[in-house]
């Protein structure tokens, strides 16, 4: 039986709920962490190696992206092992609750250790250009914007911001994330200079505590400080800050 996560009405727009009760999302977790994991296709238009899988445990199943460490190319400015960004993300925004990083853990999978994400149903023909023109997904996409800060993501393109079948905005791709030095390169401007919502400076301020054990295993210890400073930052300046003219990625999708 395939796993269907579905989201519940009191996270729809304007609910003051800031806890999101999915209907699979959690047994998918369980699934991609003791699951058998069978190689299905090699994605194309990836940088590095990056595979389908289906992940099977008893009758339960998910289709998951696997990033093997041995499939990255060496990049000058992170070291390697960018699956453990992958999964700090997703740690992160599962800790504040925000719930906009898809499942993702560490796995010894076909081609040795990395990261297998849950695979999300989407509507492929949208992304951030064409999603932040309707309203509804405004609060995705906020907390999103927020994690990208927190996060220092150097990389989050339009098409890193995927549509599920069951109307939440997920982001992919977080391998570039985590740097302790400022790279912010993102899409997400839409919201600049507009006040910080208040469920999410929570949020930020529980990291800027330093509140945020479980991605110790995942990050350098100078990293983590460098997220608990950026944090920090927010939380004095609550505003989405605009852009400086050199913070966009290319490509832009």
């Amino acid at each position: 039986m395939a796993i269907n996560p579905l989201v519940s009405d009191e996270n729809a727009e304007g609910s003051d709920s800031q806890s999101t009760d999915f209907v699979g999302l959690e047994a998918a977790h369980e699934v991609l962490v003791h699951g058998d994991v069978e190689l299905l296709a090699r994605m194309p238009y990836s940088s590095n190696a990056t595979f389908l899988v289906r992940v099977e445990r008893g009758d339960l199943a998910v289709n998951g992206i696997y990033k093997p460490v041995k499939g990255e190319r060496p990049l000058w400015d992170f070291p390697s092992g960018l699956h453990r960004r992958e999964i700090a993300a997703y740690e992160l925004s599962d800790e504040l609750g925000w719930n906009v990083v898809p499942p993702t853990v560490e796995r010894i999978g076909p081609h040795g250790p990395g990261s297998i994400q849950l695979f999300i149903d989407a509507d492929f023909t949208q992304h951030y250009f064409t999603l932040v023109k309707n309203p509804l997904h405004h609060r995705d996409l906020r907390r999103l914007c927020v994690l990208d800060l927190l996060a220092n993501n150097t990389d989050r393109k339009s098409g890193h911001c995927l549509l599920s079948e069951w109307g939440r905005v997920y982001g992919i791709d977080h391998g570039l994330c985590f740097s302790r030095d400022f790279k912010l390169r993102t899409v997400i401007w839409n919201f600049a200079n507009e006040p910080i919502d208040d469920h999410l400076l929570e949020g930020v301020q529980h990291v800027a505590t330093g509140a945020i054990e479980r991605l110790a295993p995942w990050l350098d210890e100078d990293e983590v400080d460098a997220l608990m400073q950026r944090a920090r930052w927010l939380s004095e300046s609550p505003i989405f800050p605009a852009d400086d003219g050199y913070r966009w990625p290319w490509p832009l999708i």
